[in-house]
């Protein structure tokens, strides 16, 4: 196999490209990578010492979204992009939304202080990060809400890599039982049709030790 992806299972931006890479049928060789040790050989894959990083044939790739964005042009089917400026622009803006903002104020507050210190041996979780997150993500879940009742999904009325940049993030926090499900009928239902498909499967049987997933990660009639 040509491809290879270093990655950790429960972050946002590798399961971005896991799912991205299951969607164009890419069979990928998973390989888990802990980045937080900086080890020279990783640190030689990628001088910045993140993950994802993407080994694609012989090049080797770092940052989620211009990783997407390549394999988007290299396998055009099924899309992730629309046709037009306006429609690609929306979904690089949406993309953005997660990866900066509900990154910064939901992801890093609830699942990198819940899992990632524990994991990478950084101390115990800062409450009050927690309580930001927890507060912070029914302003994310009520503005998805606003924009599926205006669309079928999250940048228009096809399912694209914005779709995708949001699952990334909102199954990370799934696992970890941090998403209020009820809180918007709309986005429950985006979500069950997202997590239905094929190139979700990966993701869901991700089992990261010493945190088993709630019973309900990988029942598709949640």
């Amino acid at each position: 196999m040509s491809h290879r992806l270093y990655h950790v299972p429960l972050s946002p931006f590798c399961r971005k490209v896991r799912l991205v890479m299951a969607e164009k049928r890419l069979e990928v060789e998973l390989v888990e990578e802990r980045y937080w040790e900086q080890e020279p050989d990783f640190l030689r894959r990628n001088p910045a010492g993140k993950v994802p990083v993407l080994r694609m044939n012989s090049q080797m790739m770092a940052e989620s979204q211009p990783i997407c964005e390549y394999i988007e042009e290299k396998h055009p089917e099924p899309p992730l992009m629309p046709k037009d400026a306006e429609g690609r622009y929306e979904v690089r803006r949406i993309c953005a939304w997660f990866d900066d903002k509900f990154h910064h104020e939901v992801t890093a507050n609830l699942l990198y202080e819940r899992v990632n210190k524990k994991v990478t041996g950084a101390g115990y979780p800062e409450s009050r990060n927690v309580k930001a997150g927890a507060k912070a993500i029914k302003y994310h879940l009520d503005y998805m809400s606003w924009l599926l009742d205006q669309r079928r999904w999250l940048a228009g009325d096809a399912m694209s890599l914005a779709d995708f940049a949001a699952a990334a993030h909102l199954s990370a926090l799934d696992y970890i039982s941090d998403v209020d499900w009820n809180r918007s009928e709309n986005v429950k239902d985006w979500y069950a049709k997202i997590k239905s498909r094929p190139a979700f499967r990966g993701l869901l049987a991700d089992q990261v030790p010493g945190f088993p997933p709630p019973p309900h990660y990988a029942d598709l009639d949640f």
